[in-house]
């Protein structure tokens, strides 16, 4: 069930490797959304309906998490960029994906996730390297994250998810 729930494994960061793993990091926010298109075209109706694992989001569920999550991470880099140390607003993910939007086609949230990263892309290519450390307050982990990390996390959690996908691919018909 592990390798269902984290097909990439789980999230880590080193501190210490950070000015080293930035531009890849940059680099997979960026090319994701062209990526993600790519394997949604090859996706059956079948398979979009699909979840990854028992009791998981199906393959659709996930494509609208991810455009909320990654509007979600937007603002926090831009509320970053602007206030200091901002306390950022959580939210319930498994609550969301239960609202009448995530039935919708994932070709609405795809068109979400292109604009987000197109204007994601442009703010951290325009960032100094002071600009990485800053960051933002998380209230359910307690704990400062620096936009450095939350690059990693979001390299992350682009990649956890397209395994996700890639599951209900192989899984659907």
């Amino acid at each position: 069930m592990e390798n269902l729930k984290y097909p990439i494994g789980r999230f880590s960061y080193n501190p210490e490797e950070s000015d080293l793993k930035l531009q890849e990091s940059m680099q997979v926010i960026n090319e994701f959304p062209g990526k993600l298109e790519t394997l949604l075209a090859s996706m059956s109706p079948e398979q979009m309906d699909t979840p990854y694992r028992p009791e998981g989001w199906t393959a659709r569920q996930v494509v609208h998490h991810v455009a909320d999550s990654h509007t979600h991470a937007l603002m926090r880099f831009k509320w970053s960029l602007t206030e200091d140390e901002p306390t950022i607003k959580a939210y319930l993910e498994a609550k969301n994906a239960q609202l009448p939007d995530y039935q919708l086609p994932v070709e609405s949230a795809l068109h979400i996730l292109k604009g987000v990263h197109m204007k994601w892309k442009c703010i951290m290519e325009n960032m100094s390297s002071a600009d990485w450390d800053r960051g933002y307050h998380h209230p359910q982990t307690n704990r400062f994250f620096s936009l450095k990390e939350a690059a990693a996390l979001y390299e992350w959690h682009c990649l956890h998810h397209y395994g996700h996908l890639e599951i209900c691919k192989a899984s659907g018909k």
